[in-house]
């Protein structure tokens, strides 16, 4: 079977999971010997060859035939002031400055040109991208040849939606994501609708856990009966044996991940000073970026806990090990997280983990404290009782360890092929 597959971005170039996930489901198609034409928008040159990688920014286009300038009429775009990330919360979606339906009529004729240079990154004009990329991958579609086309989150339905309209071919939306997860009710409406549009155009709609597929139903009225389940695994689930060691003689608890209303970081804050309160000998990290980050250090130091509180910024790579190997605790404290793959990774660390029963990893990760991410004081107390309490941080680590036995990506890769093949016999 060849899988046309639209994403934005494919590791080592990722600004979060999405990205990492894309990865593992390529690897575990390859595992079950499925073909994969990948496209983004823009390729760097050291991506491993697991597909038919694409790079959009090299295709070229004729928008003067018919079919394209259907599509082009009928995509929309936001032309954007500030830096907008596919991830970030209410306060950036709403700094967009102008919305409109563009016909070719109204719209510079540079958009036009026979080939598009991608940025490949989350800039200010995001969604003019978004819009190139949908007639990108109509040519792309009629180019190559494939059996199935599988778009990842917002970014690439407009793409899907093109290439499932000039192909014929059914569309998979696959939902890492959604708009609610990262504004919560206070939704961008322009992505919304194209989160919306991607969904009812797909044939099948794969959400990354039970949490997002009731999202997916409620929110965006799509029938149950359309939408999968797949949650997301890891790329190896041996352990990791670091030998990196901390400089400090304190316990470490840490929070890794963007800093945004959607990640729950001031709870997290919160709960560190309950923690700082009972016990003065713990360090807490809180490692990322993202707009809430000044907010945070402010309230650090409102707080008195300036000596014991670390900002390390964005982490990537063997950093990333290196923290997850000197923590004693890892904390996701998400308000909605759609599952959530850095508690996997800090298992694979042997550290113990504290997610938000508001995630989608509470699902398949049993061998977790889950608290709500609201409730600071039962989160002190888990982050207090696992520092404290060497039998239950061992039990936690030696039971986790064997549930990432069970979560492999040639797993989900090989549920992913019976849904392709479902599909494809409707």
């Amino acid at each position: 079977m060849k899988v046309l597959m639209f994403g934005w971005e494919f590791p080592p170039h990722i600004s979060g999971g999405l990205g990492t996930a894309c990865y593992g489901l390529v690897k575990g198609l390859n595992h079950h010997k499925q073909e994969v034409i990948f496209v983004v928008p823009k390729l760097w040159g050291d991506e491993e060859p697991l597909a038919d990688f694409v790079n959009a920014s090299d295709v070229v286009i004729d928008y003067r035939e018919k079919k394209f300038k259907k599509i082009w009429k009928n995509l929309t775009y936001l032309e954007v002031s500030s830096f907008l990330v596919p991830y970030l919360g209410p306060e950036e979606f709403k700094k967009y400055t102008d919305f409109s339906i563009h016909d070719r009529t109204d719209v510079d004729e540079s958009v036009f040109s026979n080939k598009f240079e991608f940025s490949g990154k989350y800039g200010k004009d995001l969604m003019k991208e978004v819009s190139r990329y949908a007639l990108v991958a109509a040519q792309i579609a009629k180019a190559k040849e494939h059996d199935v086309i599988h778009a990842h989150d917002w970014l690439a339905f407009p793409a899907g939606i093109a290439a499932k309209e000039i192909s014929g071919k059914p569309l998979i939306a696959h939902i890492h994501a959604t708009e609610y997860d990262r504004s919560g009710e206070s939704v961008n409406k322009p992505v919304y609708d194209i989160e919306r549009a991607g969904m009812h155009a797909a044939d099948h709609v794969v959400a990354v856990s039970h949490l997002t597929r009731n999202v997916v139903i409620n929110k965006y009225g799509v029938h149950p009966d359309k939408v999968s389940v797949l949650h997301n695994a890891v790329l190896d689930a041996s352990i990791i044996h670091s030998e990196t060691r901390k400089h400090v003689p304190e316990k470490i608890v840490t929070f890794l991940g963007r800093i945004t209303f959607q990640k729950g970081p001031e709870y997290f804050v919160e709960a560190a000073k309950k923690v700082i309160d009972r016990d003065p000998n713990v360090r807490f990290v809180m490692a990322g970026n993202g707009d809430l980050l000044n907010k945070m250090v402010e309230r650090v130091a409102e707080l008195g806990m300036g000596t014991k509180f670390h900002f390390t910024g964005f982490l990537k790579g063997k950093d990333v090990d290196d923290m997850y190997a000197i923590s004693d605790v890892y904390v996701m404290p998400s308000v909605s997280e759609p599952f959530g793959i850095a508690p996997l990774e800090a298992v694979r660390h042997n550290t113990p983990v504290i997610i938000s029963k508001q995630s989608g990893v509470a699902e398949v990760l049993i061998n977790a404290i889950k608290v709500d991410f609201w409730d600071v004081d039962a989160m002190a107390d888990a982050i207090f009782g696992l520092l404290h309490y060497e039998s239950i941080s061992k039990m936690f680590k030696e039971l986790g360890s064997e549930e990432l036995k069970k979560l492999k990506w040639e797993h989900v890769a090989a549920k992913l092929v019976k849904v392709y093949e479902k599909t494809l016999k409707q």
